[in-house]
Formats: structure tokens, sequence, C-alpha cells
């Protein structure tokens, strides 16, 4: 049934069209499906190059297992926001860490980006990571301060002097902004070699030709983020109510 949970046999479908080089919609198609439904699949199973049907399938009766011995602690969860589905909220959270995963960051680091993502008021607390997550302070600490680095999240104050780890309007573009910066030093230590091997010697070439390329890039990133961030800045509409709670 479209509605239902995925059969082990369509999860051999799936694994069988992503070898073919299908796209989700297709083998959507194919299974009567969502194509959200196999793109959730897929991303939280290891993505188009990894993903396994045997795999995908144990590891989802596990996750039913943990929910069902959960259950007595989660019935106490307060409900959601904005009429939301707690159980499609969580998974779509998973998805979204298992996407930050494959673009590189540790495990940790993209389960708290991927938790501050999807509050409405675009932060939380420590104690509120950590307990949303079921983790320690200190690993929540140690994912902070890399996102910070990144330019991915920001600490501010609140009314009651907590600290806030925030991720607002402009995460994106400060992200990108900490990228340029970092590509441009990447661009600046490679033509310092140059001088270091000797200009004109293949590797003095090749170095040369890694800074210009990377300033290029660099510069480029900063116009394209500057430009996004002034013409395709939207604002959430106003709902009457400043109640946040997120799954």
């Amino acid at each position: 049934m479209p509605g239902g949970r995925l059969t082990q046999q369509e999860r051999q479908q799936i694994a069988l069209g992503l070898a073919d080089g299908l796209a989700y919609a297709e083998i959507a198609r194919r299974l009567d499906r969502p194509t959200s439904t196999i793109t959730r699949e897929v991303m939280r199973n290891g993505g188009p190059t990894a993903y396994r049907s045997d795999l995908a399938h144990r590891a989802t009766e596990q996750r039913a297992h943990r929910r069902r011995q959960a259950a007595p602690r989660d019935s106490k969860t307060p409900p959601q926001a904005h009429g939301r589905d707690a159980e499609a909220v969580r998974e779509y959270e998973e998805m979204l860490t298992t996407v930050f995963m494959q673009s590189g960051a540790p495990k940790m680091v993209s389960r708290v980006l991927g938790c501050l993502f999807t509050t409405d008021a675009g932060s939380l607390t420590a104690p509120e990571l950590a307990q949303r997550l079921q983790v320690s302070p200190a690993s929540i600490s140690k994912s902070i301060g890399f996102l910070e680095s990144q330019g991915l999240v920001r600490r501010e104050r609140d009314e009651r002097r907590r600290e806030r780890y925030v991720v607002d309007d402009d995460v994106m573009y400060e992200s990108m902004m900490a990228s340029a910066r970092s590509t441009a030093h990447l661009a600046e230590t490679a033509r310092q070699g140059v001088g270091v091997l000797g200009p004109g010697t293949p590797a003095a070439v090749r170095l040369e030709n890694i800074a210009r390329y990377v300033d290029f890039v660099s510069e480029s990133i900063v116009r394209a983020a500057e430009q996004a961030r002034e013409l395709l800045h939207t604002k959430a509409e106003t709902t009457g109510t400043t109640t946040e709670t997120t799954g």
C-alpha cells in the first residue's frame, strides 16, 4: 500500500533501480509510492551509491524496535507546533542529518545542525540539545565549536542569561563566506609555494595553477553569496503565535 511501510521486496526494487541509474521519481512511480518516500528511504540508508536493501530493512526494524521501547518516555512529548506530524518531523530530521554527513560533516555535528535547522526559533541551549539528542553536554560543546568555525552557528545570551546556539536567516550566507575565506587562504598558501619551489618548475606551475583556480572560485563564491542574500531572502509568515515546540 502506498501509505504503509516499505516492504523488503520494495527495498530490493529500490536497490535495483538505483543500480540501473533510475531517478527517485521513476523508482517511486514503479512502486506506486510518493517520491519523497523513496528519497527519504535512500538518504537515511547510505545514499544512492551505498544503499543496500538488506541493511536498510534491518535498520528500519531496529529503529521501530527502539521506538517501541521508548514509547512510555515519548508519550510525554508535547504536541507539535503548527499541527506537524511528530513522526514525519523526526524522520525528516534524520534524513537531513544524513545529508550533512554525506557532505563531510561528523555525525554528531550533523545531528546538532539538523536539530537546530528544524526548530522554528532557530536556537537551543546546550541542555536542550543534549536532551533532544540524548548525548552528553561535552559532545554538544565540541560540535558547536566546529559549527562556529564554519560560520554555521553563533552564540548569544537570552533574557535569562542562558547561552543559546543560533542558526538564523543568514546561516548559509555566513557559511559560504567562511568557505570563501578558507578557499582564499588555500590560494595564498599555494602561491607561497611557488617561491619556495622555484618559479617555472613543474611543482611551482602546478601550485600557481591551483592558486589561480582557487582565487577565481573564492571570488565567485563571495559574489554569488551576496547576490543570493539580496535577491532570494524570504521571511516566514506571521502565524499569530509564538509557541515553539519542535520535533
